[in-house]
């Protein structure tokens, strides 16, 4: 989606509010560091608890006269998911990029070409790359830079300095980074097997929608199987889900401690 800017804005965070890009924002806040403008790409595909973080930061980037700027696909998303018209030399042609993940990151080259489009023009392009992140760090090209780097905090760190300042991800009074490693998209093909049971345990709302994208989108969400059988539709996956948890309820406390 197009914004227009007509004045140039030197200093420029590309802001997710997970753990990482938000303590990076606290941290520029904090030190006062140079910072003319927020942009949050909005997939409309995340947790709430994301939005709700979103809503608490923009009046403190409002009192600080920070612009914040969010930006959208050009379709919906579940349009690129479901009903965009694809002819490809592999499967031919059929409706919908499908699920949005490993080789198939579609969401991730829209998102990276929104808010590289809208960092141009930038003296610097803070981006939420913990210390600990070697691989992306070394890809990191000017004007992109990362003060969490620079000043040695870690991906624990981040959640940490987050929790220590009152922001912790909560739905369904769990807080999401305690059963997910990322808070990234709920429909995310990435999230694995250990997410994607906490999602069917302990947030039945999203469960509830990726069960309706399954219903549309005829591959898998994970390539899983058991002696050969494959279990990574997501209908599947909520049998076996049930049932491991079913299993674990029936042994005794004492034991699954020792475990």
């Amino acid at each position: 989606m197009a914004v227009e800017r007509s004045v140039t804005l030197r200093h420029i965070a590309s802001v997710s509010f997970g753990k990482d890009s938000l303590a990076m924002l606290l941290l520029l806040l904090e030190k006062g560091m140079p910072l003319d403008e927020v942009i949050f790409y909005n997939s409309e595909m995340e947790f709430q608890a994301i939005y709700d973080i979103r809503d608490r930061m923009r009046p403190v980037l409002e009192q600080r006269g920070i612009r914040f700027t969010e930006v959208k696909p050009d379709a919906p998303f579940l349009y690129y998911m479901l009903e965009k018209p694809i002819n490809s030399r592999k499967n031919g042609f059929h409706h919908g990029y499908g699920w949005c993940g490993g080789p198939c990151r579609w969401g991730t080259k829209l998102k990276m070409n929104a808010l590289d489009s809208l960092a141009l023009d930038a003296e610097k392009h803070y981006v939420g790359i913990a210390a600990d992140e070697l691989d992306r760090l070394e890809k990191l090209k000017a004007p992109k830079c990362s003060p969490l780097a620079e000043e040695g905090i870690t991906e624990a760190d981040c959640l940490e300095y987050c929790y220590q300042r009152g922001f912790f991800w909560e739905e369904n009074d769990v807080r999401l980074y305690d059963i997910l490693d990322r808070v990234s998209c709920w429909c995310c093909k990435n999230k694995n097997r250990k997410e994607l049971k906490a999602i069917y345990q302990y947030l039945p709302h999203y469960w509830s929608r990726l069960k309706e994208l399954q219903a549309q989108i005829p591959m898998p969400m994970k390539p899983y199987s058991r002696m050969g059988v494959p279990y990574g539709n997501v209908f599947d996956l909520e049998k076996v889900f049930e049932r491991e948890i079913r299993e674990e309820s029936s042994v005794p406390l004492s034991k699954r401690r020792a475990a």
